[in-house]
C-alpha cells in the first residue's frame, strides 16, 4: 500500500514532470483533510484549510494516501505542475468492483442490512467527480487542493437509505446498532478475516471512521472550477438502476424484486 500510494505517487509525478505534462492531477481522498468540527449540535463540513489530527489516520490506507499527498504537495512547490483533487463518496453506475460505499447499495438492494450505524457521508455523483478531473487539469491553480463533493450531498446515513427506499422500493433497516455493538462485531469480523484470508465485513478502522459525519464543503471547487452539482437523489438512482442491470441484485418476488 505504501509502496504504491507514496513511491508510486513520487515516480508517477516525477515522470509526468519529466515528460512536460503542462498539468498533473493528482487524485487524493477526504481523509486526508480534517475531520468536521461539530457546531451547534451539527457538524461543520469541513474545507480545504480544516487541519488534519494525528488519530485521524486510523488506517494504513489513510495514512499512506496522506502520505501519497504529502508527497504531491511537495513536488509542487519544487515546481511541478500539480493539481490535488480529493473527491468525497462517489457514487453511480459502473461501479464495477464495487467501492465499499457501493456495497452498502447492494447490500441494501439485496435486504442484506437488517440494521444501520449511523453516521453521515457527502455524497456525490460519480460522473460529476470525473468532470471535476477534466476541470481541475483547465482551471485549476497549482499546489491547491479541491474538494469534489456535493454541497447539498452531507446526508445522514438514514436519509440516504430513506431515499434508497422511496427509489427502489425496498424497505430501509429500520434499526440503529449501537456504535459499541458495531464495535464488537467488527473486531469478531476482523478475526475471521485473519484466519480465512477474506475481507472483513465490517472493517474495523470503518467503524471507527463511522462515529464521525464526513460532512465536506466543495465550494472551493463549485467556485474555481465550475464543478457540476448533480442532485444526491439522482446519484443514488443512477447506482440502483446501474445495479439492478448489471447482476448485482438477486431476484425476489413483490415490489423491490
Amino acid at each position: 500500500m505504501y509502496a504504491a500510494n507514496v513511491q508510486g505517487t513520487r515516480n508517477v509525478l516525477e515522470a509526468a514532470g519529466g515528460a512536460g505534462c503542462a498539468a498533473i492531477v493528482y487524485t487524493s481522498t477526504v481523509g486526508c483533510i480534517g475531520l468536521p468540527k461539530p457546531g451547534h449540535g451539527e457538524a461543520v463540513p469541513s474545507d480545504e484549510t480544516t487541519p488534519v489530527l494525528e488519530g485521524q489516520m486510523s488506517n494504513h490506507y489513510k495514512l499512506s494516501k496522506w502520505q501519497g499527498e504529502q508527497e504531491a504537495l511537495r513536488l509542487a512547490r519544487q515546481g511541478l505542475r500539480v493539481i490535488i483533487v480529493n473527491p468525497s463518496t462517489p457514487i453511480g453506475p459502473r461501479d464495477v468492483k464495487p467501492t465499499p460505499t457501493g456495497q452498502i447499495i447492494v447490500d441494501f438492494l439485496n435486504r442484506k442490512m437488517p440494521a444501520y450505524l449511523e453516521t453521515g457521508l457527502n455524497w456525490v455523483h460519480v460522473r460529476d467527480v470525473a468532470i471535476g478531473h477534466i476541470l481541475a487539469a483547465e482551471k485549476g491553480r497549482i499546489g491547491e487542493r479541491y474538494i469534489l463533493g456535493n454541497a447539498q450531498g452531507n446526508w445522514p446515513l438514514k436519509q440516504a437509505f430513506a431515499a434508497l427506499e422511496e427509489l427502489a422500493r425496498v424497505p430501509a433497516p429500520k434499526h440503529r446498532i449501537p456504535y459499541f455493538a458495531a464495535l464488537a462485531a467488527a473486531c469478531v469480523s476482523e478475526t475471521i478475516s485473519a484466519l480465512t484470508g477474506k475481507p472483513p465485513r465490517a472493517p474495523l478502522a470503518g467503524v471507527r471512521m463511522a462515529r464521525h459525519k464526513m460532512f465536506f464543503n466543495p465550494a472551493k471547487a463549485i467556485r474555481e472550477l465550475g464543478l457540476p452539482q448533480t442532485p444526491p437523489r439522482e446519484a443514488l438512482a443512477d447506482a440502483v438502476e446501474w445495479f439492478r442491470g448489471n447482476g448485482y441484485v438477486k431476484r425476489r418476488g413483490g415490489a423491490g424484486g
